[in-house]
């Protein structure tokens, strides 16, 4: 086995995000050679592809094309739903009534049948909001902010806000301003900041209902009065808790009854709902279709297809029956029992439940070892490392489906700890072997 380099070791993409005095290209081809060098090694998770659907034990290949299989916590699928039978029955009915795509933007000639029905049933799940549909969940998130929010505004928004919630403000307007993540007081000093200086124009404070890096979640009724003091709008992104937490499926949301109180919505059916695609649930026609015509992925993007549209419409139609309640209660078990096991082990579990269960690694040598050894001793879990969570606090997302088996659980569980093992002895022999570290 050749010695792996401390370069394959170390690094992140933010070191090649904006190298000084290098052309566009010149630029691309540093990141290669640092992200090829990882791959050589075996130290590049990123980028693996399934050979079959997404399921609870499943094959797969990493993106230079070597093989492997094992127990899968790796896919966004909470709820079981990509392989359920009424799922493909509507997707192929769908197909032989519309083709597979919808050949236009929502704002010409896009939408169908499936897609306005969807938007009646989604609107009726979430209290009678009105709703606008999006190709996908980034384009949501993105959309609704650069849809409403203009240059003199302001934004406010969690620190560890999703990219689409922080590329869509900078889009906007110059004025994002960032608060500590969940700090109430944080957020109460930057609008009191904001107020001192601009008593006109608009503020929308940004926050997500389940952050999916750490399992945690805003305390929305506060969050609603700190914007009311100021008179600001609430933004909430519940990508990861929409349709698969909550006794009726809504998530945090629901959970605090916060949905009536909730300037705008932003939800994915990418987790829950067995496709791409998501959505911004307002309270007024008016608001609804200021967005279709102002937010830029809505008007310049193909909307659904009739496929993914027929597909999200029969999810829903599961989550809000009793299956979904079964189904809900399935996942929410498995959750419980990953977290308890690893906990027992001995590892660090962040967070509190939720289909995202992110266990603590630390250095970043350390993580990359681990996710190949993972990967060998037939465990499918991915790696979080920096820039998308603070240096030195890596750590593996496993991410729970409701299909998952007690045995699925525990054979995770032992393969983790196995790769944590193999990966701390050799990244000990490494340290000892190599003078820089």
């Amino acid at each position: 086995m050749k010695p792996i380099p401390k370069a394959a070791l170390s690094g992140s993409l933010k070191d090649y995000r904006a190298l000084k005095n290098s052309g566009l290209m010149a630029r691309a081809e540093n990141f290669f050679s640092w992200q090829d060098l990882r791959r050589q090694h075996g130290l590049w998770p990123y980028a693996r592809s399934t050979s079959s659907a997404p399921r609870p034990r499943s094959d797969i290949r990493t993106d230079a094309g070597e093989a492997s299989s094992g127990v899968n916590f790796a896919s966004q699928d909470y709820l079981s739903l990509s392989s359920h039978p009424r799922i493909k029955a509507a997707a192929r009915d769908a197909i032989d009534a519309y083709g597979v795509h919808s050949a236009g933007s929502a704002a010409l000639l896009g939408n169908t049948a499936y897609s306005l029905q969807l938007s009646q049933a989604l609107s009726e799940f979430v209290g009678g909001r009105e709703v606008v549909l999006y190709p996908t969940g980034w384009a949501a998130g993105y959309g609704a902010i650069q849809g409403f929010v203009r240059s003199d505004d302001h934004v406010v928004m969690d620190l560890l806000a999703h990219s689409c919630l922080q590329a869509g403000a900078s889009a906007a307007t110059g004025n994002v301003h960032y608060f500590r993540h969940l700090d109430q007081n944080a957020l109460v000093r930057k609008l009191a900041n904001i107020r001192a200086t601009d008593t006109q124009n608009g503020i929308l404070v940004v926050t997500e209902s389940l952050f999916s890096m750490h399992s945690e979640t805003p305390d929305l009724r506060a969050l609603r009065n700190i914007c009311d003091a100021y008179g600001a709008s609430l933004l909430v992104d519940c990508a990861h808790d929409f349709g698969c937490m909550g006794e009726d499926g809504l998530g945090h949301i629901g959970a605090q009854e916060m949905l009536g109180d909730i300037d705008i919505v932003i939800g994915s059916f990418s987790k829950t709902f067995a496709s791409n695609g998501g959505f911004v649930a307002v309270k007024t026609r008016a608001a609804a279709e200021y967005l279709r015509y102002y937010s830029a992925p809505h008007t310049f993007s193909n909307a659904l297809s009739p496929v993914q549209a027929a597909t999200i419409m029969e999810a829903l139609a599961i989550i809000r029956s009793d299956e979904g309640k079964e189904l809900r209660r399935r996942l929410r078990d498995n959750v419980v029992h990953l977290r308890q096991a690893m906990a027992r082990s001995g590892r660090e579990v962040l967070g509190e439940p939720s289909p995202i269960v992110p266990v603590r690694v630390g250095g970043e040598a350390l993580g990359r070892l681990a996710s190949k050894y993972l990967s060998s001793y037939g465990g499918i879990a991915n790696l979080v490392e920096f820039p998308a969570v603070p240096l030195g606090q890596s750590r593996f997302r496993f991410q729970v489906m409701a299909a998952h088996s007690a045995d699925d659980i525990e054979t995770m569980v032992a393969v983790f700890n196995r790769a944590m093992d193999s990966a701390a002895t050799e990244l000990e022999q490494i340290q000892r072997e190599t003078d820089a570290w």
